[in-house]
């Protein structure tokens, strides 16, 4: 490849979602206490000595602001069966939680208890604003799994799937 090429937001977005990812639910709580939360693909392991992760929210999400504001997030990994609880932290409303089975970690941080294989509760260790979202970075104080392991829910091409078991090897 020689040069550079012009491009446009679409051309950019079709190639981010060629790239499929698992789906987590972020959350944390508001000023007053108040569980707000956001769906979530872009989560990566950035070191494992200390572990810390980040995640990326959208500066005019108040979810993202919380978590920086409080010090903290959980990040809930969704299994297969949990598109309707991405499609619904994905919206734009307040009343997320009250449609969804929760409780709250040793830190505080809300958690969703039948959608989430596993969450992370973090303590944040930084924050970067880059364009018009910021990157938080969080090191995990403690990591749960629920009893019953189920595939990851996956999100790429524009449609949430799972894990074809079918092709599976151990």
């Amino acid at each position: 490849m020689t040069g550079q090429q012009q491009y446009d937001a679409s051309d950019f977005r079709q190639f981010m979602s060629s790239f499929p990812s698992g789906v987590a639910v972020v959350t944390s709580v508001l000023p007053d206490g108040c569980p707000t939360g956001f769906t979530c693909t872009s989560l990566c392991s950035v070191s494992m000595d200390p572990p810390t992760l980040l995640v990326c929210a959208n500066q005019a999400s108040r979810s993202g602001a919380a978590a920086v504001a409080s010090g903290g997030f959980a990040v809930n990994l969704l299994h297969v069966g949990a598109t309707a609880v991405a499609k619904l932290f994905a919206a734009p409303t307040s009343t997320r939680f009250g449609s969804v089975a929760w409780h709250r970690t040793p830190n505080g941080m809300p958690a969703l208890t039948s959608d989430a294989f596993a969450v992370a509760d973090c303590k944040v260790v930084g924050h970067l604003h880059i364009e018009t979202h910021t990157v938080i970075f969080g090191r995990p104080t403690q990591i749960t799994y629920s009893d019953a392991v189920d595939r990851p829910l996956l999100y790429g091409m524009r449609m949430f799937t799972g894990w074809n078991t079918a092709t599976q090897h151990h």
